[in-house]
């Protein structure tokens, strides 16, 4: 079958603001096994120029693929975008069929496909083993109620087939990275990436994540066939930076050692980035300069807040201790600390945001990025919020970067004094001297890039706010809202 892979164009700040762009990986995850299959595959990376939508759509009437399968990252934000791309590719190409995917398709099934008659079916969970289930069933016009793991309409009844079993081995299903032909992936700075995973899931229950209900286990790639497969992707692909979109890559010691060891033999020079739980750092700080020498250069830390009694209530199974010394432990081996705040965890004063800054500044990292508290439906944070007002209504802009539950503070309070926070930090002596004067020329670099674009943020966050975001005066609850 031909098979049309889209990245819808998405309205994020990730999507829009930096000058690089890197491939999707859960549309090459999936891509590679449909060319194993025989199948015809084409991506349509819509995301990389940010396409029109009329653009999108001579495209696929230019390949007349029997399959369009949509899927973006950010799944909830970007929902809204695929049902619009849907009504006009089905407009122009009555006869394709639409495939979804997606943490947000995962659980929202139903009301997606209640709400756009146009999409036709909706992969749950993740996707490899569905998809080629799915395809060759399509082929070969097999009942569809034999494959798990998906939704469709049965005459006019919506039927969600039992889901399929996880993927125990990762390396049973190949990522199609020739899909990337024709595209310029970039990251840190122009230079050549690609996001891949040394694990899938986390064995961590917080309460706001969805990684532990999607992904149902953590499991891990082999470490030796990993290593080879990212020499491979820099000797033939040039590829220079690699980011990891692992929630907890280090959550099996042994195993990410192995793999550390395996990628330093290979002596590539890369750039490697990823996210890490602070305990994680402090139990392998005896071997933090395996990290360094395997290329590592930053690791984005999940802080969230500073209340211990917050922490403990989202389950977050950490300490401001520890995040502490974690960012001691990455300073010593010269690898930059990013720390993630999440604004919206409880209904924050004044005083609040104020402590928030004095945790953050004795905390010390070298970078910050503060979020909002997004309530996805399917965590179990949702039920702790359910009966709370939300001011924002636009689906596209469940991003993280905005307000989305309504709290005592005027939602302009909010902001001023995020980015309040964002710039103390961002301009304190500390941060200031480690961005002009780092002992790490590669350090420097890699800072002065992320300031660079964080300037840009900051201006871009606020001209959304003052003349872009529309925030309701409807008294209308979260429960009621994905009614």
């Amino acid at each position: 079958m031909k098979i049309l892979l889209i990245n819808p164009p998405h309205l994020s700040i990730g999507s829009r603001m930096p000058n690089d762009h890197l491939p999707p990986l859960g549309l090459l995850s999936i891509g590679g096994p449909l060319l194993d299959e025989g199948h015809e595959v084409k991506l349509l990376d819509a995301d990389y120029s940010f396409m029109k939508h009329s653009k999108i759509v001579s495209e696929v009437v230019l390949f007349n693929p029997d399959l369009v399968l949509m899927g973006h990252s950010g799944s909830t934000s970007a929902q809204p975008i695929i049902n619009e791309l849907s009504v006009l590719i089905k407009e122009k190409v009555s006869h394709v069929k639409i495939i979804i995917g997606g943490v947000f398709p995962t659980y929202h099934w139903k009301e997606i496909l209640e709400e756009n008659p146009l999409i036709d079916y909706i992969v749950c969970g993740e996707g490899e083993k569905i998809i080629v289930n799915l395809v060759n069933a399509l082929s070969n016009k097999v009942d569809l109620k034999e494959i798990k793991g998906i939704v469709f309409r049965n005459n006019t009844e919506i039927l969600k087939t039992p889901p399929e079993s996880i993927i125990k081995d990762l390396e049973e299903f190949r990522i199609g990275w020739e899909l990337m032909e024709g595209y310029n992936y970039t990251y840190w700075g122009q230079r050549k990436a690609v996001v891949i995973q040394f694990s899938r899931g986390c064995p961590y229950p917080c309460s706001y994540c969805g990684q532990s209900l999607f992904w149902k286990k953590w499991r891990h790639r082999n470490p030796q066939k990993l290593a080879d497969e990212i020499e491979m992707l820099h000797k033939r692909y040039g590829i220079e930076v690699i980011n990891f979109a692992d929630e907890n890559p280090a959550t099996y010691k042994k195993a990410w050692q192995e793999f550390l060891e395996a990628l330093i033999e290979k002596d590539l020079n890369l750039t490697l980035v990823g996210s890490l739980r602070a305990d994680n750092i402090v139990r392998d700080a005896d071997i933090m300069h395996l990290y360094k020498k395997a290329g590592f250069e930053r690791f984005l830390l999940g802080i969230e807040n500073y209340d211990e009694t917050v922490l403990e209530r989202i389950k977050k199974a950490g300490s401001t201790t520890m995040d502490k010394e974690a960012i001691q432990v990455l300073r010593k081996h010269d690898i930059i600390s990013m720390a993630t705040y999440v604004v919206g965890f409880g209904e924050e004063t004044t005083k609040d945001f104020i402590n928030s800054l004095k945790q953050l500044l004795d905390y010390d990292p070298d970078q910050i990025q503060l979020l909002y508290v997004t309530p996805h439906k399917w965590t179990p944070y949702f039920d702790e919020v359910k009966d709370k007002k939300i001011i924002q209504l636009d689906q596209r802009k469940w991003d993280y970067k905005h307000q989305i539950l309504e709290t005592k503070l005027k939602p302009w309070q909010i902001i001023l004094y995020v980015k309040l926070i964002e710039v103390i930090m961002q301009t304190r002596p500390k941060a200031l001297k480690r961005l002009f004067f780092h002992r790490d020329k590669k350090i420097r670099k890699a800072m002065s890039w992320y300031t660079r674009i964080g300037k840009r943020v900051w201006i871009h966050e606020w001209l959304q706010f003052l003349f872009n975001d529309k925030h309701t005066k409807k008294s209308i609850q979260l429960s009621e809202f994905w009614k």
